[in-house]
């Protein structure tokens, strides 16, 4: 007998967008039926996959006064995410060797509302870790071309890099990479916005991009191109796919929404940076083509008085993880994209990419992570309803499109009982 059954007539499945009956029997998607019968009746509020964010950065241990499991991982389900998978930085230690991945599961275990994995880190000096960090369940490894904001994670120098991917290759992992040319970066010439901008230009992106693409071919290292911010990498990229490489790209929630224009203040300030409107669409149509296959939020939290002072000096990261996908329906709706592309950009495509096991889509055997999604509802946002453990957000004010009204994981209500796992690669060895 079921456990729960939950019908909607905007029930997004992997073949489109139709009523529907789901049914969950141990935590599992059971059968998927037609409208009919018992259960939880949605009506017209859609019935989405629960979202899988593998650009989270939680900070804990070392640097819990920035974020947390569990305020992170509250937040997450308040957004209708249901997995999330934890970047090696900014926490202290990083995640770059096995002792470092056993203190993060030892600090995340019983606090998480969600389910939650891993990434491993390259780094220079830990070649000799990342295999062992592999067999340990992590999900890939990420790196930097440039410096990453913190001095316990250091950028890999060009050579480096191809004795990592090489490395990363011979097992058959995947490497994640912050992609901005080093040599094209500059100190930011005034507090501006515009400023801030000209230091970070699309240059730079390209350029590591296909430095990226130069590696894998040279490799066949599995590789992702993190947060893309400049179009101009749209054409490397698709050309890289056309001639079957295995390189793949994400963008983010912010990219899609704000443009230069918007940046208000230091709660716009990302790295690399948002750009101008022209360059937004440019990313939809990118996202369109399948040449971006997702979309995850990079939640990047801080203490409010890292995010103090202006453009130059202020921390660089958005916090989001509440609002992907509200932010991420509003844009798509108003360029005609449907519900059943965003899940595909934020459920099943990072579900994908990281190899995440029984997520990313309402499929019979996956896990019953689902989200109650009122599509049509508007509402404002208030930084003071935000669950995130500092409510600084560029979002503060502007109306979004699409609530989340619950959501469950295997099938359970979430609230703020850590009902969360701890989530490896399935093939991997058993976690300590």
């Amino acid at each position: 007998m079921d456990d729960l059954v939950i019908r909607s007539r905007r029930a997004v499945l992997p073949d489109g967008e139709r009523p529907a009956a789901v049914s969950v029997r141990d935590g599992r998607i059971s059968a998927i039926g037609p409208y009919t019968g018992t259960g939880i009746d949605l009506g017209d509020v859609a019935l989405l996959p629960g979202l899988v964010d593998t650009h989270v950065h939680v900070n804990e241990p070392g640097r819990t006064e920035w974020e947390g499991f569990a305020t992170a991982t509250r937040a997450a389900a308040s957004g209708g995410v249901t997995a999330l998978v934890d970047m090696p930085l900014n926490a202290l230690p990083p995640t770059v060797d096995p002792a470092a991945l056993a203190a993060k599961r030892e600090a995340a275990e019983g606090a998480c509302a969600v389910d939650v994995g891993f990434w491993g880190g390259a780094v220079p000096g830990n070649l000799a870790a990342l295999r062992p960090l592999h067999d340990l369940g992590v999900f890939g490894f990420k790196c930097f071309t440039s410096d990453s904001g913190v001095p316990e994670f250091p950028p890999l120098a060009f050579e480096e890099m191809r004795a990592a991917f090489r490395e990363i290759a011979s097992f058959g992992g995947l490497v994640i990479v912050h992609a901005e040319d080093p040599a094209s970066l500059t100190s930011p010439s005034g507090g501006g916005y515009a400023e801030f901008l000209a230091s970070r230009p699309a240059s730079a992106e390209r350029l590591a991009v296909e430095q990226v693409v130069r590696l894998a071919e040279e490799t066949g290292v599995r590789a992702h191109i993190l947060h893309l911010s400049a179009a101009d990498c749209l054409d490397v990229l698709a050309k890289a796919q056309a001639d079957g490489l295995p390189v793949t790209a994400e963008t983010c929630p912010h990219y899609l929404t704000f443009c230069a224009d918007d940046a208000r203040g230091p709660a716009h300030k990302c790295c690399p940076p948002i750009r101008d409107a022209a360059n937004r669409e440019l990313l939809w149509q990118g996202l369109a083509s399948g040449v971006v296959s997702c979309v995850v939020t990079d939640h990047s939290p801080c203490t409010p008085e890292l995010k103090r002072g202006d453009f130059a000096t202020a921390w660089g990261g958005i916090s989001s993880l509440q609002l992907g996908l509200p932010a991420v329906w509003t844009a798509a709706r108003a360029r005609g994209h449907t519900l059943h592309d965003v899940v595909r950009w934020m459920s099943e495509g990072p579900a994908a990419l990281a190899g995440v096991p029984g997520k990313g889509g309402i499929v019979v055997g996956n896990d019953a992570d689902l989200v109650a999604f009122a599509a049509d509802e508007t509402f404002t946002v208030d930084p003071a309803a935000l669950r995130h453990r500092h409510p600084v957000t560029p979002y503060e004010g502007r109306t979004l499109t699409g609530v989340v009204q619950s959501t469950w994981l295997r099938g359970v209500p979430v609230s703020d009982a850590p009902l969360g796992r701890l989530l490896s690669r399935p093939e991997a060895a058993e976690a300590p």
